[in-house]
């Protein structure tokens, strides 16, 4: 007779079993319509959300929306929250490396068992509204809508006492507005998703404006059309909200680059907060951790209560952004950024130039085939010495012939070189800048599968 398996080995099966589910799961998940293909439209979600008995309703929610910056400033505010002793739910988009990363608890991505419970008490119903739809003639609920009951059904479940909730894509019928934030936040609104969104920032304010609920508090991010805080105030005044408009209400008071970081003072909505230590590069960061401590007081406070200083200095220190302006690697320095899209490369170049001093930046781009790659590469131009143009693991990537045709009219023939495989233009890259010395770095950008990618190059997954 064969012995018994042991504890270890129960156990080792038991893992082996969760994982191979998890597997089976997100590839379910990820055959259903993407992201980027999508159809306007709550009832789904909805739907969803009142069989479950709306979970989203059973904690409150800090919900953003913007063009850039919301992830990070979603980060960071989940990060203060917690070093208050809070217990917090983090929806983000999208992934680096693992869709579980989308959905945290507690500062940490999802376990696979907490993410496999809340699916499985939601996939019953899930399948009801996909029969239901497809009785009508209406497609199946999309990737990001399934993620979304997920994370509300895994927040109610945990519990958490707030979850931060950034949408996937405008506001109004974004799946994520199936909840009601009692604090509303609207990073910078520029151009991005014109085919879904609008083709001008106004047209974009007005879906983005849609997360601004009844009684609620709005804090906005500066915004460089007057129109869209016009928009934006409208909104406020129809639904009987508060908005407190940085440059106004709160705001940067100053700030000077630090070792790992910057140190800046920020005027919050009750009080001045000096001396406060970001371990993030470039004023873009900076702006982002503002709305984010503006947030925050509008969160606990209603915008009239100070935030404990030490308190707010441990949750600063503690927050960290993945993939944005992010060093991965020491000689040469490697950096990773998530732009995609002219606003977010504008913000990219302006923190290069004032926190780093290369004497040479290899800039190695791969960029999506529905993204303004013109533009951004015009944009990037007075930063990078060379650029090596490739591709993603993406079937949205652009050709690199046809990237590289674009980068030569803004960079010149002698200042762009082709490598069809990404792990070989990081290597071509980092060769270069070896060359040039202790001056010498890499900069990965172009899109958020670029920064991802390069990251697991280098070993670099957690996020």
């Amino acid at each position: 007779m064969a012995p018994a398996p042991d504890s270890s080995q129960r156990e080792a099966a038991r893992t082996l079993e969760i994982t191979k589910r998890l597997r089976e799961v997100e590839q379910a998940i990820l055959a259903r319509a993407p992201e980027h293909d999508l159809e306007p439209s709550l009832d789904r979600i909805r739907a969803v959300m009142e069989l479950a008995d709306d979970p989203q309703r059973t904690y409150p929610v800090i919900h953003l929306t913007g063009t850039n910056g919301k992830t990070t400033t979603a980060r960071v505010i989940e990060s203060i929250l917690r070093e208050m002793g809070l217990t917090t739910g983090r929806f983000t988009s999208p992934h680096l490396h693992s869709m579980l990363e989308r959905i945290a608890i507690g500062g940490r991505p999802i376990g696979a068992e907490q993410f496999l419970s809340a699916y499985d008490d939601v996939i019953g119903l899930i399948d009801i509204v996909d029969a239901r739809s497809a009785a009508e003639g209406g497609p199946r609920m999309t990737y990001f809508e399934v993620l979304v009951a997920v994370a509300y059904a895994a927040f109610a479940d945990a519990p958490v006492d707030v979850a931060i909730v950034e949408v996937g894509m405008g506001g109004s019928w974004d799946a994520t507005n199936v909840a009601d934030g009692v604090v509303s936040v609207i990073t910078p609104i520029s151009l991005d998703h014109q085919h879904f969104l609008g083709n001008t920032e106004v047209d974009i304010a007005l879906e983005k404006a849609g997360i601004i609920k009844p009684d609620g508090i709005a804090v906005s991010a500066s915004q460089d059309d007057p129109a869209v805080i016009g928009i934006l105030n409208a909104r406020a005044e129809e639904v009987g909200a508060q908005i407190a408009h940085e440059g106004e209400q709160f705001g940067l008071e100053g700030g000077d680059v630090a070792v790992g970081g910057q140190a800046v003072t920020v005027r919050g909505l009750a009080t001045t907060y000096p001396d406060l230590f970001l371990p993030f590069h470039g004023s873009h960061m900076a702006q982002n951790v503002t709305v984010a401590i503006a947030a925050v007081e509008a969160f606990v406070g209603g915008g009239e209560q100070e935030l404990d200083l030490e308190v707010l200095r441990a949750g600063l220190a503690a927050a960290t952004s993945p993939g944005r302006l992010e060093v991965v690697r020491r000689s040469p320095t490697v950096l990773v950024d998530a732009a995609h899209n002219p606003a977010g490369a504008i913000a990219l170049r302006d923190g290069l130039q004032e926190a780093f001093t290369f004497t040479k930046l290899v800039g190695v781009i791969a960029i999506l085939k529905d993204k303004d790659a013109s533009s951004m590469l015009e944009i990037l131009e007075p930063v990078l010495d060379e650029v090596i143009v490739t591709r993603t693991t993406s079937p949205r990537a652009m050709r690199p012939n046809d990237l590289a045709e674009l980068a030569r009219g803004i960079f010149g023939d002698a200042r762009v070189t082709v490598v069809d495989d990404l792990p070989d233009a990081l290597d071509r890259a980092a060769g270069i800048a070896d060359g040039a010395g202790v001056g010498g770095g890499v900069l990965a950008t172009g899109s958020v599968v670029t920064a991802a990618e390069v990251r697991m190059l280098l070993g670099v997954t957690d996020a």
